[in-house]
This record gives C-alpha cells, structure tokens and sequence, in this order.
C-alpha cells in the first residue's frame, strides 16, 4: 500500500478504496488506448505509450494494479494493434509482447520501491520534525554566516521570541555583547564540517535577563554533503547549576564542621597551658612576669592557628599567584594531628619553586579533599606520598603546568566503583561520607582548566591509590558563544 493510502482510507471504506485501486488500471489502459487511436504520431509509439500506463499504475495505485495493467496493455497489443486481428500473432511480436511485460513488470517493481523510499523518507522527515517541535530544548538551524532559517517551539519558550521574531535575524543578537565575539570561531568551525561540542555559555531572553545554555552546534549539509548553514541546540540547565551550586555549599558546610572540629582540638592545648599558667601566676607573686610571658606566647599560638585557619578558607574573587608546594604544607598542618594519631608518615618530595595561578581557597579545598580522603583510606601505620614538581600536559597541546600525586598504602578501590568516583552522593566511605568531596574536587580541577586522573588496586600487600591532578600554569577564560 503506498504513501497516500493511510489518508484514503481515513476517509472511505477499506473494501472501496482497494476497488478503486484495481479498476484504475482499465481506465488507464483505455486512457492509453484512446491516446493512440486519435493521435496519429503516437501510431508508432505503442510500447511507449503501454509502458507509460504501467508507470502511472505503479506510481500512484501500487505494485498489484501495475500488474493488473501489464496484463491489460498485453491484450490490446496484441488484439488490436498487432496484425493480423485477434490472437493469432506472429513469433516476432510474440517476442516483442514479452520483453514488454518484462520491462513492464521491472519498471513496476521499481516504481513501487523508488515510492516506498519516499515515503519512507517521508515519514523520517515528519519524526524529526515532531521531534523538534515537541522538544523542550531551543532547536534553531542558520545559514552559513549566521541568519536564523527555522526555530522551534522549544527556542520560544526559552528565549521568549515568536518565531517571526527571530527567522531572519543574525543568532548574535541571542548573545550579550561580551560574548559576541566567540560565535564567530564557532560559526566557522562549523562551516568546516566540524562539530563544536556542548559547553556552557550565556544567552539573553527578550526581557533582558541572561539565561545559562548547554550549547553544540552542528553543520547542516544539502543533498551533495555541501555545509549550507548549521544546526543548534541549547539546552537550560539554570536549575541545574543553582543545584549544583546548592551541593557545593552543602559540602562547604561539611567541610567547615571538619574544620572546626580540628581547630577546637588545635587550640584546646593552648588553652589549657593558659589557664594552668593563670592559676599559677595568681598563686606565685614571685615567677608571676614568666607565667604571664609564656601564657602571652600561648595566645599568640592561638592567633597563629586562628590565621592559618583564615589563609585556609578565605575566598578568592580572582585568580592569583601561589606556590603549590606551601598549599599543600598549609593543608597538611591542618590535619597533622589526625596524622599522628595514625601514625602515618608522610614523604614529602616539594618542587619548591612550583608556581601557579589559580583561585587559593578552592584549591585548598581540592587538596583538603584528597588528603583527607587518603587518611580515611589508612589504617594505622600507613604511608602517604605527595609529590609536586613542574610538568606539562601532553594530551592537550603541551600545556605547562604543576602535577600534584597524592598516594597512599590504604586498602584501595575496587574496580567496579571507580567509574562512579566522581559523582554527586557516591561514596566508598559508608556512613562518614558525604558523597560530594570528589564531584567537588573533579569541578575545581575543571575550573582551572586541568585534568584529574585515578590509579587504584586492592591486591593485598600492595593495595593503594594514587590521585594525579594536574594544573595548567594560567587559568584560561571558558570560550563563549
């Protein structure tokens, strides 16, 4: 059945429509046969015109009236036009009748699979396009130097213009004017054939307001594989960074309880030397200016502790230049009390000189995380390993950067949970863990543009893990489109 039959019969009875089908080919081959008997020049084009009622048949009623009219034109060849009359026709037009009802029959069958195709291709055509207008997502395609050419509902419901707003418009006017500049490398690497991947960008709603995109773009190719314009798709994810951002602060809040409760432990000495110190300089007049000088030296300890504690947290707006190395001796003073109380050594191999520029506090943040997590992966006795030294990231253009390796002798992670280290809420660590340190870590680390990687075993007597991260020199600004 072919493409139009699904709208026939939507409208007339099954049991007529096929009746139809099946007397079209009599009234075609009379049509043929009239055609030839009143035009002269047409006398000696019979086959022509026999074969012209097949394809008509097969183009638009199907395959089985083709054959129907095949038959048809078969008997009026041979009836009427052959002589002598009737049936009785020679070897030479026996001949000629079956080559005919071969191509006839070929010339059907071809028809018919050239019209399944269309309609095949006809159906993708509509699915994608109920596609596209049922997708919430903006789904909008421009020429070849950036005119928008077609927009969905998704791209009104998101950017609040109609569609006549937008169609005739450069896809410019969808970007704030500090960003305008990047769509132009991503309009030509698009004109090349290539497509630009999805990556976070601002655009602007009709009202003003700036709304945050998962953007890709692809390039649109005619029939010949020529790139006659591109193809977007922008995607909302507003909520899903202000839930991102929610879980960021969650963790920022769990990581101030583990610091505060180390700080408490930090000072807690000080504290008690000042007061035994206080008690006896009330009670010895004579040694009371010693008490009281070492009692002073005490709160300055504790103001050192509350400084360091302040270095450790504060955040930074920008970026700024830091020495890798004293970061990392910063965390690890924080937690070397838990250190001790494990007993866990810690081999130290400083590239003193290792600079970067990076936003301080998250960084920090990045490190507490790792080495935190090591600790927790040890029991008493273990080893911890950091290593810090100048190095360049091969993978992505040579880049030079510091690489910091955080390694420890804990009991290690098992293979089928290292795919998840990196997602929101998973954790290895039971009740004590909060799921988010690493999603964290793995954010900071793609903030500044770097890479993190994760080596693992958990053979007995050897088992470990080994966290390299490593961190271009400059923080590059995100490409914006």
């Amino acid at each position: 059945m072919q493409a139009s039959d699904t709208t026939k019969l939507s409208t007339v009875p099954r049991w007529l429509y096929t009746l139809l089908r099946y007397v079209a080919p009599f009234i075609v081959t009379g049509i043929a046969a009239v055609v030839w008997l009143t035009w002269p020049v047409m006398h000696n084009e019979h086959f022509v015109i026999s074969l012209a009622a097949v394809i008509i048949c097969a183009r638009f009623f199907g395959f089985g009236p083709a054959v129907v009219c095949t038959g048809l034109c078969s008997l009026v060849l041979a009836y009427f036009i052959f002589p002598p009359p009737g049936f009785g026709v020679t070897q030479n037009d026996t001949e000629r009748l079956t080559v005919f009802i071969v191509i006839s029959l070929l010339t059907a069958g071809l028809a018919r699979k050239r019209k399944l195709a269309e309609r095949q291709a006809g159906e993708a055509q509509q699915h994608m396009a109920a596609i596209v207008e049922s997708s919430d997502d903006a789904i909008l395609s421009t020429t070849s130097d950036g005119m928008i050419t077609s927009w969905n509902p998704g791209a009104q419901m998101l950017y609040g213009y109609a569609e006549a707003e937008a169609i005739g418009r450069p896809i410019s006017f969808l970007l704030p004017m500090d960003a305008r500049q990047g769509i132009s490398s991503v309009l030509t690497t698009a004109r090349q054939g290539k497509h630009v991947g999805s990556f976070r960008t601002e655009h602007l709603r009709k009202d003003g307001s700036r709304v945050t995109v998962l953007l890709s773009v692809s390039p649109l190719r005619n029939s010949k594989r020529v790139v006659v314009g591109c193809s977007a798709i922008a995607r909302d994810i507003t909520a899903q960074e202000k839930a991102e951002e929610m879980l960021r602060r969650n963790e920022k809040l769990a990581t101030a309880g583990r610091l505060a409760s180390m700080i408490a432990h930090e000072i807690n000495n000080p504290l008690e030397a000042i007061t035994n110190l206080l008690y006896l300089a009330r009670h010895d007049s004579d040694a009371r200016d010693d008490y009281l000088r070492l009692a002073e030296k005490e709160v300055q300890r504790i103001g050192g502790i509350a400084q360091q504690t302040l270095g450790l947290v504060r955040e930074n707006t920008s970026a700024t230049d830091l020495n890798v190395a004293e970061t990392l001796d910063q965390v690890l003073h924080l937690y070397f009390r838990k250190l001790n109380s494990k007993h866990i050594e810690v081999f130290k191999e400083y590239d003193r000189n290792a600079r970067i520029r990076g936003f301080a506090g998250e960084l920090r943040q990045l490190f507490s995380n790792l080495v935190i997590n090591a600790v927790d992966a040890m029991n008493d006795g273990g080893k911890l390993r950091i290593h810090v030294q100048n190095g360049r990231d091969w993978s992505d253009g040579n880049r030079a950067g510091v690489r910091v390796t955080i390694a420890d002798t804990g009991h290690g992670i098992q293979r089928s949970e290292m795919g998840h280290l990196f997602e929101p809420f998973y954790t290895t660590k039971q009740d004590i863990g909060t799921g988010l340190g690493l999603w964290i870590s793995s954010g900071i680390v793609e903030k500044h543009h770097g890479r993190i990687h994760v080596r693992s075993t958990t053979a007995a007597g050897h088992s470990g893990t080994v966290f390299s991260v490593f961190l271009p020199g400059t923080v590059e600004k995100h490409k914006a489109a």
